[in-house]
């Protein structure tokens, strides 16, 4: 029978679209088919379920999502009963149910709906649906007292008809009562009961949303400077001194369009960070000058400076009713919501009640799941060299919102800030260091000149070398004032990768440093190796390379089974290159008796289990392979660039083994998510060689 969680609440405002987010990121990190299935709909689009669906990348038809809308389950409540309305829902599930794993119910929002007992019909339709309840209580504006007896009340409500209550979520309460809630709830209730406080950016308006709902014309601004956040408004009618005072982090400043010097002076105050701006509205429908224009551009790439016809009193009364909406076009907010669910809502606890069905097949979804669960299990500090790098800002942000690590970011600080402002983007508690006039730099040359003296490094030379970000970087590293490094966005592979073998150098039992991708196929994962750094590995380097990849797949919960590539099968072929890999399979069976090893064998009889059977019909390992070991660089590098481009994989990596802390390199194409993957895998690498330690 198809598990399911049906998310419900009480009254309207509770901000469950957080709760639910945050539940669908737990199922599909467990199963490859989730549903989605939302009983009764208001007219148009569902917000939340296009969110899903961009975020899930769901194939789900949307015509399967809605039962009824609440016109049509008025009606046939009101003429032919209650029992008849929940028939034709409870037909409309199970045509869900039958081809998916597990469903998420998204229940009814309580938004004037006309509909009599609400909770009663949401607690009826999760029975009839089998589903378990997690009911969710908003707390906005309320007090403790308030919100621990609505709890409580909650809970008894669903558990008095009939329920299975799996948890209590108590939502958007205030911050500084978020705790004593949480603690005068605890143990009082049969089931947990989480707090999770409000979060403003959750709940503030993006200028986007903003300029669409007064029909506001862009005059200046790109798509990220849009999808800002505005967390504060503020009214400039005032001199430019005083104007520049009352600025706050994130505020929109509403000024009349023909005051040119409160939007050049705003926008200054911007471009210095003090302090970043969410965007300028201009009312009165005027706008300034265009040379007065081009400055602002000048003065803050990307900021938006939006016009609209009102003036200023009738503005502010629509904006401040204006709330914000998590959409699919509202990314940052959805990465808000999951860091609060995640920091606040005890997931594993969650995860093991729900219990929903376990799969044997790992899709690039729920890899990328386990990889940011896992590194937050035990947060690390990454530093990031190339901290000025749009995509790295634009990656920090990710792992900050959820949560995943602390972070370091190196480069001028002002570069930075202002970057970051220019992107809307919000670096929390981060640490940006200048290498060049950081107070390290003195003791990273005497500790350099030291490694290197060999070499005849002077610390007046090594003075020159340590204030390159990556050399700082490792060095930070090394030092323990970071778990890791990941660079290469816009630094080559050996501009990265250098420093750590001059600094931190070759763990013990590593002969050399190698590197491994994960391969993230339709239904797998599969680890390739080497296919970044040893051009033409001798037998006893590429039996080193099996050993350290069997390694990192168990790390990463990829189970190895070691096929030692080469272009003939068992004993069919011969040849120096043939050769080779026999005789590194055989040294890894000396050295590792314990792992499942078959070589020299050929790509496809590793993979497929037809051709398996045909060609190695007693291996262990023949046709289900994990560890794909490839003879030289060339064969490699090649081979995962056709299959990420032909089969559609998503490529993680190059992961660096071998190394005594770990350093990661990126590609110079590198996605945002491909850096906050390859971040995650560092921090767990870092987690291991604590443990190690």
């Amino acid at each position: 029978m198809t598990r399911s969680v049906y998310v419900t609440g009480i009254d309207r405002g509770d901000g469950r679209q957080v709760v639910e987010l945050g539940v669908m990121e737990l199922l599909t990190r467990q199963v490859d088919r989730v549903g989605v299935f939302r009983p009764l709909v208001h007219d148009g689009p569902d917000r939340l379920f296009e969110v899903l669906r961009a975020r899930y990348r769901l194939t789900q038809d949307p015509a399967t999502v809605y039962g009824l809308d609440y016109h049509e389950a008025n009606t046939l409540q009101a003429e032919q009963g209650t029992d008849e309305l929940v028939s034709a829902l409870v037909d409309r599930f199970h045509l869900v149910a039958r081809d998916y794993d597990v469903v998420l119910v998204l229940g009814t929002d309580f938004a004037e709906t006309q509909l009599p007992d609400e909770l009663s019909l949401n607690a009826r339709l999760a029975n009839e649906f089998g589903a378990s309840v997690l009911p969710v209580v908003g707390g906005r504006r309320q007090t403790a007292e308030s919100v621990l007896a609505e709890t409580r009340n909650a809970y008894r409500a669903y558990d008095g008809l009939g329920c299975d209550v799996l948890a209590m979520v108590t939502n958007r309460v205030a911050r500084e009562d978020r705790d004593l809630i949480a603690e005068r709830l605890a143990g009082r209730l049969p089931v947990p009961c989480w707090v999770v406080p409000d979060e403003p950016a959750l709940s503030a308006p993006t200028v986007a949303q903003i300029t669409q709902v007064l029909d506001g014309k862009v005059l200046l601004g790109d798509d990220s400077g849009l999808a800002r956040d505005v967390l504060d408004f503020v009214f400039g009618g005032a001199m430019l001194p005083n104007l520049l005072k009352a600025l706050t982090p994130g505020c929109l400043v509403v000024t009349p369009g023909d005051r040119a010097d409160l939007v050049v002076g705003s926008l200054a105050a911007h471009s210095a960070g003090t302090p970043p701006i969410a965007g300028v509205l201009l009312t009165l429908n005027e706008a300034p000058r265009q040379e007065v224009l081009t400055l602002a551009a000048r003065l803050a790439p990307g900021t938006p400076v939006v016009s609209v016809a009102g003036n200023s009193f009738p503005t502010a009364e629509r904006l401040f009713s204006l709330e914000g909406k998590l959409t699919a076009a509202t990314p940052r907010k959805a990465e808000t919501a999951l860091g609060l669910f995640e920091r606040y809502i005890d997931v594993a606890d969650l995860s093991k009640r729900v219990s929903a069905p376990s799969s044997d097949r790992v899709t690039p979804m729920m890899f990328e799941h386990k990889l940011l669960q896992q590194a937050r299990s035990d947060k690390r500090r990454v530093v990031l060299p190339e901290g000025a790098e749009e995509r790295v800002l634009h990656a920090a942000e990710v792992l900050l919102r959820r949560g995943v690590c602390d972070l370091t970011l190196l480069g001028p600080v002002d570069t930075i800030r202002k970057k970051a402002a220019d992107l809307g983007i919000d670096l929390g508690d981060s640490q940006l260091i200048d290498p060049v006039r950081s107070e390290l730099r003195d003791a990273f040359a005497e500790q350099y000149a030291r490694l290197r003296a060999h070499r005849g490094v002077t610390v007046e030379l090594a003075y020159d070398v340590v204030s390159d970000a990556n050399y700082f970087g490792t060095l930070m590293v090394q030092e323990g004032l970071a778990d890791g490094m990941v660079s290469g966005s816009v630094h080559s592979t050996a501009a990265t990768i250098r420093p750590a073998f001059e600094i931190i150098k070759t763990k013990a039992d590593a002969s050399i440093v190698s590197s491994v991708f994960f391969m993230c196929l339709a239904d797998k994962v599969l680890v390739y190796g080497d296919c970044a750094v040893n051009p033409d590995p001798d037998a006893e380097q590429l039996a080193d390379i099996a050993v350290q990849s069997a390694a990192t797949a168990a790390q990463f919960g990829v189970e190895p089974r070691i096929a030692m590539l080469s272009y003939s099968t068992g004993t069919s072929g011969s040849g120096a290159d043939v050769d080779k890999v026999r005789e590194a399979t055989e040294l890894v069976r000396l050295r590792r008796p314990d792992l499942l090893i078959e070589g020299p064998i050929q790509y496809d009889a590793a993979v497929e289990p037809s051709v398996a059977a045909t060609k190695l019909p007693d291996s262990e390992v023949a046709g289900q392979a994990t560890v794909l070991i490839f003879p030289d660089l060339n064969t490699g590098n090649n081979t995962y660039k056709a299959v990420q481009r032909s089969a559609g994989a998503i490529a993680v990596g190059p992961v660096l083994q071998g190394l005594r802390k770990p350093v990661n390199d990126l590609s110079r194409g590198a996605l945002v998510q491909d850096i906050v993957n390859t971040v995650a895998i560092t921090a767990i690498q870092a987690q291991a060689q604590s443990s190690a330690d």
